[in-house]
């Protein structure tokens, strides 16, 4: 069997797989909502940090739960260059945030809407301190403004917000947004007006519901949930399913490292700063709610004191370029496996972005580069396969001579390919290094939120998505064709009638890819079609030559 046509039936089987998958997580999905009975993850044994700092705890179910008290809660609206937010009185809690240069999934003209609070979808960031007579999520706030607003000339403000019926301290919840940044500082100022020491720690989490986002491919679904990065395990997604379940594995304790909710696109993770105690925990709340939070300590007042905690909160798209903002946060890109391929590849797309200001024509830009990187084995290849395409009336002489006597036929062929001096593996190499490549771009394109939206030119409005009239699957289909007829006839009718077919179903499955994807196998087609067809038409030149002489 020619391994070129074994490997693009690999291709065609990671493809089909990509859709099977898709349409049994559609039709069957995992039922992850939790009961309110549901197994609590246990907590360690809390353990003194330093005095006067005080120990960490995990939130019992009674002090973190996902009864909302919020309906009476006043909303106070916050706007930015890049950030429309909405905070409640109840808790401080940050429920609704929108991004001014991100538009909606299913309408352009909307904003995209990352944090809500919807009958069908909750997604909100709550923090709160645990100790005696201090406020949580569930306590009443009170602010100067039910409005805030960016000034011109300024570079940041905050929203304080004063927590109301406390005795033995004064307690301010304050945010502090930044012109051009997607980084929310959040934390607590703590007055002690009591008589002894006050001992607390601090809760910061983010509360979502197992849903994806609306607008996903369900052919092609991407990972929706929590992950935890630390500096001695790395990058760990932490599935609902599992918290559910109780089968989590991530350091709980450490003194760096995030937590986060990420979903296509985006990400919001709580930044602790570096070398600071803290203690991750993820737990499933009632009504089909899960939490992902992190505990700091806070230092302890003696009366007539104050004290300080505060971790910066990122909520935005998610970028490689994040790894700047906290270690380990540009992973939020999932690129899998592929990583290592995907990220050069994104990077010398984006170079390319930078002169042309098109995605598509980046695309375009980068295939011809990836096609003059693999120029000599292509030619190998292409070679190999012209050569086949000459000897094939002899290697049909060849069948009708042995007939069903299989061995000897294959004897017979490997004579013939040796005295031809033709290697029939020459295919096989380049299709092997270039799968790799395609599956890099493939993830490089899926997950990149710059080409969210990013358009080519006509009726190609969004290279993330579908092409919205299967155009261009449709040429893909047709260039495929045309790239088989350059090919010799394989001897083995299966396998000649699986070469007819596999155009058109290519076709049907590039209907469910990126748009930008397609573009680039279009592109790519065309260019191998040339360089076959020079040098079949060469070979044929050079074997008419040698008859003649």
């Amino acid at each position: 069997m020619d391994f070129q046509r074994f490997f693009l039936f690999l291709i065609f089987s990671f493809s089909v797989f990509l859709l099977w998958d898709g349409w049994q997580r559609s039709q069957h999905p995992e039922t992850q909502a939790a009961s309110a009975g549901a197994p609590v993850a246990s907590a360690p044994a809390a353990a003194p940090v330093a005095a006067p700092v005080a120990s960490i705890g995990m939130p019992g179910s009674t002090e973190i739960q996902t009864q909302q008290k919020h309906q009476a809660g006043q909303k106070i609206t916050v706007t930015t260059d890049l950030l429309v937010a909405e905070i409640s009185t109840i808790g401080g809690d940050l429920r609704r945030l929108e991004f001014v240069q991100h538009r909606d999934a299913l309408d352009k003209n909307k904003p995209f809407t990352l944090l809500q609070e919807q009958k069908a979808n909750t997604y909100i960031a709550q923090t709160g301190l645990l100790g005696a007579g201090l406020p949580t999520h569930h306590s009443e706030f009170s602010a100067q403004s039910a409005e805030y607003r960016l000034e011109e000339g300024k570079d940041s403000f905050e929203v304080r917000l004063t927590a109301t019926d406390l005795t033995a301290a004064k307690v301010s919840k304050v945010y502090v947004f930044h012109r051009g940044s997607y980084l929310i500082d959040v934390g607590y100022e703590i007055e002690n007006n009591g008589s002894a020491p006050l001992s607390s720690s601090a809760y910061f989490q983010l509360v979502r519901d197992a849903t994806s986002p609306e607008g996903g491919s369900q052919f092609v679904p991407t990972y929706t949930g929590p992950a935890v990065y630390t500096e001695e395990e790395k990058f760990q997604k932490v599935d609902f399913s599992d918290i559910g379940k109780g089968k989590v594995n991530y350091p709980q304790r450490a003194d760096n490292g995030w937590i986060g909710m990420l979903q296509h696109y985006f990400v919001a993770a709580w930044l602790p700063k570096e070398k600071t105690q803290r203690e991750y925990y993820t737990k499933p709340l009632e009504n089909g709610l899960y939490s992902a939070g992190v505990i700091l300590p806070v230092a302890a007042p003696v009366p007539g004191q104050s004290a300080k905690i505060s971790a910066p909160l990122y909520v935005g798209p998610a970028q490689i370029s994040l790894d700047k903002v906290a270690p380990g946060l540009g992973l939020t890109v999932d690129y899998g496996v592929f990583t290592i391929i995907a990220n050069p590849l994104f990077w010398l797309l984006t170079f390319l972005h930078g002169w042309v200001n098109n995605w598509g024509i980046a695309i375009i830009l980068l295939t011809v580069l990836i096609k003059l990187a693999f120029f000599p084995l292509s030619a190998t290849s292409y070679r190999s396969m012209g050569k086949m395409r000459v000897i094939a009336p002899k290697l049909e002489k060849i069948k009708q001579q042995y007939g069903e006597d299989r061995e000897r036929l294959h004897k017979a062929m490997m004579e013939l390919y040796k005295t031809e001096k033709i290697n029939p593996l020459g295919g096989c190499l380049p299709v092997v290094i270039q799968i790799p490549v395609f599956i890099g771009l493939y993830w490089s394109i899926l997950e990149s939120v710059e080409l969210r939206y990013a358009p080519f030119f006509g009726w190609i409005t969004d290279l993330s998505a579908p092409d919205p009239y299967y155009i261009l699957p449709l040429i893909m289909g047709v260039s495929m064709i045309l790239q088989s007829k350059l090919n010799p006839t394989p001897p083995d009718p299966l396998q000649a009638r699986l070469m007819q077919i596999m155009p058109i179903v290519f076709s049907v499955v590039f209907f469910f890819f990126p748009a930008g994807l397609v573009l680039y196998s279009v592109v790519n087609n065309v260019l191998s079609i040339l360089q076959q067809w020079h040098i079949t038409r060469g070979l044929e030149a050079e074997a008419k030559g040698a008859a003649k002489a």
